[in-house]
């Protein structure tokens, strides 16, 4: 087989495995240390709490934190003989990283774009999702070699999600995700203001460390939806140093805020 009929053959492959997922979406932010991670992570963990049968693929090959942020970092995926089958991370939650296929994560992942495109073009065609209500995708930062490949080898994919904090230097950012975004005709399902406010982990008062409203105003910016704010809780980032999500609880500010994300996310993916 030459290069030309086997990249056609994988791209058959993804399209098999994409077609069984009813919405596909890529989760963005235009800077790291915005908390894109903890979104996709709990944003996928609330569908699954809901019944979704839902997947999570971490395409942030540099810094893949699916794994340990879902507690199963260490694991390594299994195959039936064929195909590499996601991990089950969760009731109706399934996960798949390449941290999860023996790379040395301790180490920096010294690789070109060509090679990176590779692999995350071997893990679309290549994972035995199944039916999917959704797949999350955990992109890295910015709007490099991995969210490309995304966005160019998903047939059919729904959308994305932006995740910014409130700042200005971070709203820059996410504009430019957002012209990504536009350049792929990729709809923009919502975005997500993280870090809105501080919780007190003793009486539970949010306070606005940084400037609030954000994200609304991006949102307003871009015409599409604001789908909600996540306060900085302490309680969230130890839940995920632990590999535990918000809904591994059962009550709290934060998991609400998220749940009520979610809710609006479902209202932005009607119909799609």
């Amino acid at each position: 087989m030459n290069t030309q009929e086997a990249m056609k053959q994988q791209g058959e492959e993804i399209s098999a495995r994409m077609k069984l997922v009813r919405r596909k979406v890529l989760v963005m932010s235009g800077k790291g240390g915005v908390g894109k991670s903890t979104v996709a992570v709990n944003l996928a963990a609330a569908m699954a709490a809901a019944g979704k049968k839902t997947g999570l693929l971490d395409i942030d090959l540099h810094g893949p934190n699916v794994p340990r942020m879902l507690g199963i970092d260490g694991m390594r995926l299994e195959s039936d003989g064929e195909d590499i089958l996601p991990y089950a991370a969760a009731p109706n939650l399934w996960a798949c990283s390449m941290a999860l296929l023996g790379v040395d994560t301790s180490t920096a992942l010294i690789w070109r774009g060509p090679r990176k495109t590779s692999a995350i073009k071997e893990l679309l065609g290549g994972v035995k999702w199944g039916t999917l209500d959704y797949l999350f995708l955990d992109s890295p930062p910015g709007t490099g070699d991995e969210s490309l490949t995304a966005a160019q080898s998903i047939p059919g994919l729904t959308g994305a999600v932006l995740v910014t904090t409130p700042q200005e230097v971070a709203l820059d950012d996410a504009r430019r995700s957002a012209s990504f975004a536009a350049s792929m005709k990729l709809r923009i399902l919502g975005v997500v203001e993280n870090m809105s406010g501080f919780v007190c982990p003793g009486c539970g008062l949010e306070t606005p460390v940084f400037s609030s409203g954000g994200g609304e105003k991006l949102a307003a910016e871009l015409k599409t939806s604001f789908l909600g704010r996540i306060p900085l809780d302490p309680l969230a980032v130890s839940r995920a140093d632990a590999g535990r999500t918000l809904f591994d609880i059962e009550s709290g500010k934060t998991r609400e805020a998220v749940r009520a994300i979610a809710a609006k996310f479902e209202e932005a993916c009607a119909g799609l």
